[in-house]
């Protein structure tokens, strides 16, 4: 209470020093806007090489690393260290903060205080991706700008007691710069070129910047997805002919909503996406325990109690869940469909 108070205080001092203008305003990032000129240009040429002059071998090896780099954000980042919708062994962990080095996205400690700072300040002008504008805002634009000093100070508030009492997550923090020469760089582009004899050329266009191009983007969709699968107020489906091709749901305003069920899919599904696969495979090898979900019952019994006794709904469904996980299996996750 008293660090809150203090962060208020500061935030407080700071606006009446520099003006609410000034203290809102974010600068570009321009060493990350040069980082993303490169990124579009020379991985969109990773394209080419990929359907004219590279080895099948260096294609196969590079669609391996950066399953395993989006592996890292989705499971790692956003279901593991951001919203603690499970809890995994050591091993699981160590080999979710190599994925996640293999991202290139910055650190687990940075990528996790950002997104709860989006969570905490969804649809509001303090989101640093722009939750309330568009999706090339979110997708793009917050990427490219340095934080407002009103940002840095909520930041500061940011809750990460349990991301800094995990030792791997520190240890990835401390010493980010050298992992991701040896794992982000290194490894992608020197395997093709050394151990499948293809061209250092198309070992760096390929394994370096078209996999970037792809984590980066897949990557930055954990804070835009919204946009395209979200049924926002007031859409009509005949404002896009997207719909031809993307379903709409209400899955992002539940993961919003609700944010510690494991089952919510970063791009608008529920249940059915790799992510959730992969995390009810891991339980099955007993690397991952306490999966957290919610209940169709758990949510009607508490919208049912939110509006007969006017109370929160979230606090409510969440009372509702506690009653549930006390009698529910520890193996639910391999009959999900009775435990939905």
């Amino acid at each position: 209470m008293a660090s809150h108070t203090m962060a208020g205080q500061v935030n407080t001092d700071s606006k009446d020093t520099l003006g609410d203008a000034e203290y809102k305003k974010r600068e570009a990032s321009w060493p990350l806007v040069l980082w993303y000129i490169h990124v579009y240009i020379l991985g969109g040429y990773g394209i080419y090489v990929t359907f004219t002059t590279a080895l099948w071998s260096t294609i196969l090896f590079t669609a391996l690393l950066t399953s395993l780099g989006i592996l890292g954000v989705t499971v790692g980042v956003h279901r593991l260290w951001a919203h603690r919708t499970f809890t995994a062994n050591t091993p699981l962990r160590v080999f979710l903060m190599l994925c996640q080095t293999l991202s290139g996205q910055g650190t687990i400690y940075s990528r996790v205080q950002a997104h709860r700072l989006h969570h905490a300040h969804f649809q509001q002008d303090e989101d640093p991706y722009y939750s309330k504008h568009s999706f090339l805002y979110a997708q793009l634009h917050g990427n490219l700008f340095k934080y407002s000093q009103q940002q840095e100070q909520l930041l500061k508030a940011v809750d990460m007691s349990d991301v800094e009492k995990d030792e791997i997550v520190m240890f990835q923090k401390r010493y980010y710069v050298l992992l991701y020469i040896l794992i982000n760089v290194l490894m992608p582009v020197n395997t093709p070129f050394q151990y499948f004899g293809e061209a250092l050329s198309n070992s760096l266009f390929m394994g370096f910047w078209l996999r970037s191009l792809i984590v980066l983007n897949v990557g930055n969709l954990v804070n835009s997805a919204h946009f395209i699968w979200s049924i926002h107020k007031g859409f009509k489906p005949t404002d896009s002919n997207s719909i031809f091709i993307i379903t709409k749901s209400f899955w992002p305003q539940y993961h919003y909503l609700l944010p510690n069920d494991y089952l919510s899919g970063e791009f608008g599904d529920y249940a059915s996406g790799t992510g959730s696969t992969m995390i009810r495979l891991f339980a099955a090898l007993d690397w991952v325990r306490d999966l957290h979900t919610i209940s169709s019952e758990a949510v009607r019994r508490g919208l049912t109690e939110a509006v007969e006794h006017n109370r929160p709904i979230v606090e409510c469904i969440k009372e509702h869940v506690q009653r549930e996980e006390s009698t529910r299996p520890t193996n639910h996750f391999l009959n999900r469909d009775k435990f939905m």
